[in-house]
């Protein structure tokens, strides 16, 4: 991500979710406001690297597949946004420790309240918990809601 000193920077988690769409719909509208830079993080884990239970994957084919699917993502949800500085990174590793990293430097870390997991009755994410927990600078964890747009 960004060196330190290199200027106001948001980091926004994104995984494909709703709750992932309006983090960074909401990092967005705070960067117009303060002048920050937004990077926008996607971080992807391989099958079969924390145990023996998946067969071996072509670590390049996800990584391309990350990068496409965060590109088609933000070009979907920030239609109009040109004024906001934005990079994309895909990063693979776990998400909760992959966002903290890149935090390292931030204003802000913003993320969504609910990823992809199956445990939809729970108030926040795993990730985003731990997010919450060990991040180095402040955390905005943000609901999904489909009325406003960037």
């Amino acid at each position: 991500m960004g060196p330190k000193g290199q200027g106001r920077r948001v980091v926004v988690g994104i995984d494909g979710s709703p709750a992932s769409y309006e983090a960074l719909r909401w990092a967005v509208r705070h960067a117009r406001l303060t002048g920050a830079a937004v990077d926008a993080v996607a971080a992807y884990e391989l099958p079969g690297v924390a145990g023996w239970s998946a067969p071996p994957v072509d670590a390049g084919f996800d990584g391309a597949q990350a990068e496409r699917a965060l590109a088609d993502e933000i070009q979907t949800v920030l239609v109009g946004a040109d004024d906001v500085r934005l990079r994309e990174h895909v990063v693979p590793g776990n998400p909760a420790e992959v966002l903290t990293e890149a935090a390292s430097g931030a204003e802000l870390l913003v993320v969504g309240s609910r990823g992809r997991g199956g445990f939809t009755s729970l108030l926040l994410g795993s990730v985003s918990q731990q997010c919450a927990l060990h991040a180095p600078c402040p955390v905005v964890i943000v609901r999904p809601d489909t009325t406003e747009r960037a």
